[in-house]
């Protein structure tokens, strides 16, 4: 029986990873193959003839080797129901009849998920309410229905979008909830409800038709309501107000209905309003959502983002709300996404076209007629520009705005050279105008991060009214009276340092994954090493890596490698005791057991005693080497077995990407080795990779010391000339070691 007091505790969450068969629970959705270790079948996240994904029961991951995704049991199910983690766990428990022990929550956690679960519960019974009213009242059969109706909505849209009508007369919601018991609070937290001025209440989508929004895991968490009649000092639409459960900017109409398609087809399509998502669904297109009608946020492209990494954005002819709605591009195209835009003809919008043409056809147009967002915002903004140079001018600086924002440095190259031929532009203009965009981002983040860490280190102090901030930086907002080139010089130093340290990481990313893999995959296996008195002694690989970084001061530039470090550190003083004592026991017990049947096995089969002795000898190396691959298995697999089912999103996909991927070595050390002998060639290429991320370092560091030595001559500073010279040949010096320790195999220095 699952408690709903509480949140589920660790140990629970432990049993549940612990228990899910990778392949038990990936053959509930795909027909699994036997092929050597592991299972092959069709990838169920794109359409395939030849199977591609692989499911290894050993190491209890899957993955598609065409389209990449997969992971453990619980980011399978996350990603194959598109369920939140815990939403996940809950799915396996219940699958395994695992009872779900949650932890006690505070007293005031355990009233805002008492609220939560009241006004989900309030809304159920809205939405129940709105249907009943559409098809079983008479005022709902006459005006909401036959609203539905005289839209070309047909009864099964009606039932997969579940609309409904609110009666115009009375309270009539407000009325049956209290006749149901339902606290007053919770219709008034939700919206159902509004107080007037003069205390009372009213429902406040009465006379309207309803149309309810979900999550994307398919709960109610507000409405929106149309009305029917022709008096325009009514609004014609009423939305639900924000709650604890309903945050607009988080939701996106017609998700919940669309996401299955949206991963089958790869692709979303984005439209405006309720009633062109409807209109598009029933004429078979069904992979289609709606902001309604407010602009695109962060957050619902982030949703998007989780089902598809394209997406199709259709617009009606009208101007001037394709001009309104083009921030969205920059939006989508930020986040990574690939973008097309389709424009119906005149007169129509999503919702007509839908209507007026068959599936067959509303796909043939949308392919045919989707767009790249330059030639379509360079069709728009140029338009009314075309004999105006300064209206050209602002028209193009907003097109190469938009590609500035494109974070895949290829693919904005590819951009660049597409806007150079689409407005007869040098690409060395183009790629000025967006290197100073991208540095005015910068320095905006800059001097946003300054600010935020000025207010942080105020509240820490518990002293909002200071005007200085803890570090001695000037906030630019903080309420000083320091001069302004005081605060432009401190965001001045904020850019300088956001600048050098991206394009340090950029060039460190590399050597820094090809360490934090070791690290996943190997973190726990024991190397052979020698002290100083050439005794034999074992270091861990993690242990290694991290004396290495220690010696040097190195620390990894990418935040998700320090996550990555952390985390294993937590899970070896945590976990890795208990860990190897079960797995010991485990394979202890299934040794004997294999021994067993293997040695009255023998004796049934052998015809002396002779044989008998040189069987059982064999038997048992054979079930010993059993048993110690059975706990290298373990050692291997325990890093990957717990972060790979991190409710961390992005530690979680980095993990399993590093723990399932078909690896292709560095250059560095990809002509030394294969990643079938990966392991047994660690003590070469761990050296190996940390020589080669010290070796990029000190790259960079020359690189630097030269263009300082640039600055320094045109300056005339000899004396500094030449110490920065004699700082540059130490540098050298260092690198050609490097250059001889990478080029020489490597092997592991004394302890």
């Amino acid at each position: 029986m699952i408690k709903k007091n509480g949140r589920i505790d660790r140990e629970t969450v432990q049993k549940i990873l612990d228990t899910a068969d990778i392949v038990d629970v990936v053959s509930d959705f795909v027909t699994l193959k036997r092929r050597g270790a592991n299972y092959i079948g069709l990838c169920p996240f794109h359409n395939e003839r030849t199977p591609s994904f692989s499911v290894s029961k050993s190491k209890g991951i899957c993955k598609c080797f065409s389209c990449g995704k997969g992971g453990s049991p619980v980011n399978f199910i996350m990603e194959h129901e598109k369920m939140s983690f815990n939403e996940a766990l809950r799915y396996l428990a219940k699958k395994y009849h695992i009872e779900i022990k949650e932890h006690e929550l505070t007293d005031a956690e355990r009233e805002e998920e008492s609220d939560r679960e009241n006004m989900f519960n309030v809304n159920e019974f809205a939405l129940a309410h709105f249907e009943h009213n559409l098809t079983d009242t008479e005022e709902g059969r006459d005006i909401g229905y036959s609203y539905f109706r005289e839209r070309g909505i047909n009864d099964a849209a009606i039932k997969r979008f579940r609309l409904g009508y609110s009666i115009e007369k009375g309270n009539e919601l407000l009325r049956q909830a209290k006749e149901r018991g339902y606290n007053e609070k919770y219709l008034i937290d939700t919206g159902l409800v509004a107080r007037r001025e003069d205390g009372s209440i009213y429902d406040r989508f009465r006379g309207r038709v309803i149309y309810p929004v979900h999550t994307i895991s398919g709960k109610v968490v507000a409405f929106g309501g149309r009305t029917l009649r022709s008096d325009k000092k009514m609004a014609k639409y009423v939305n639900s107000p924000e709650s604890i459960i309903y945050s607009k900017s988080r939701e996106l109409y017609g998700l919940y209905q669309a996401k299955k398609s949206i991963s089958e087809k790869n692709k979303c399509i984005l439209v405006e309003g309720y009633m062109d998502v409807i209109s598009m669904s029933q004429s078979g297109i069904e992979n289609v959502v709606a902001s309604s009608g407010t602009s695109l946020t962060q957050g619902q492209i982030r949703l998007i983002h989780r089902f598809t990494d394209n997406v199709t954005l259709i617009y009606d002819s009208d101007p001037a709300g394709i001009k309104a709605s083009l921030r969205g591009i920059d939006l989508l195209l930020a986040e990574g996404l690939n973008m097309k835009v389709v424009l119906l003809p005149d007169g129509d919008d999503p919702d007509s076209f839908a209507q007026n043409h068959p599936a067959s056809e509303v796909e043939e147009y949308i392919s045919t007629h989707e767009t790249d967002f330059i030639r379509f915002k360079t069709e728009i903004l140029l338009k009314d520009a075309a004999n105006d140079p300064i209206a050209r001018s602002k028209a193009i600086s907003d097109i190469v705005r938009s590609i500035s924002v494109i974070p895949d440095d290829i693919v904005r190259s590819l951009y660049v050279k597409e806007c150079s031929r689409a407005l007869d532009i040098d690409e060395k203009v183009l790629l000025l105008q967006i290197k100073k965009y991208v540095t005015e981002r910068a320095e905006q983040q800059a001097q946003q991060n300054l600010r935020d860490k000025a207010r942080a280190s105020l509240s820490d102090a518990g002293n909002p009214s200071s005007s200085q901030a803890t570090d001695g930086n000037i906030p630019a907002d903080a309420g000083t009276n320091a001069p302004a080139e005081a605060t432009e010089a401190t965001a001045t130093v904020g850019t300088a340092f956001i600048q050098h340290d991206k394009s340090r990481a950029g060039i460190l990313a590399p050597f820094e994954h090809d360490i934090a893999r070791y690290i996943v995959r190997y973190g726990m296996v024991e190397l052979p090493t020698f002290d100083d008195d050439d005794r034999q002694v074992n270091i861990r690989v993690i242990d290694y890596i991290m004396q290495e970084f220690a010696f040097d001061n190195i620390t990894f530039c990418n935040p998700i490698y320090s996550r990555i470090v952390e985390e294993c550190r937590k899970l070896i003083d945590s976990d890795w005791e208990s860990d190897r004592a079960a797995a010991e026991a485990a394979s202890l017990q299934q040794r004997a057991e294999e021994w067993e049947k293997g040695t009255a096995e023998i004796r049934n089969t052998a015809i002396s005693l002779e044989q008998i002795s040189q069987k059982e000898k064999m038997l048992l190396e054979t079930i010993d080497n059993a048993h110690y691959n059975r706990l290298d298995q373990q050692t291997e697999m325990f890093f990957i077995r717990h972060l790979a089912s991190s409710p961390d999103d992005d530690l979680r996909r980095t993990v399993t990407q590093m723990a399932s991927s078909k690896h292709k070595l560095s250059k560095v050390h990809s002509k030394y080795s294969h990643i079938e002998s990966e392991k047994e060639k660690l003590d070469e290429l761990l050296p190996r990779a940390i020589y080669a991320l010290k070796d990029a370092m000190l790259q960079y560091d020359i690189r630097n010391k030269r263009d300082e030595l640039k600055q320094v001559a045109k300056a005339g500073d000899m004396d500094k000339v030449k110490a920065i010279m004699l700082d540059i040949a130490d540098l050298d010096k260092l690198r050609r070691d490097y250059a001889q320790k990478l080029g020489d195999r490597v092997i592991l220095p004394k302890g």
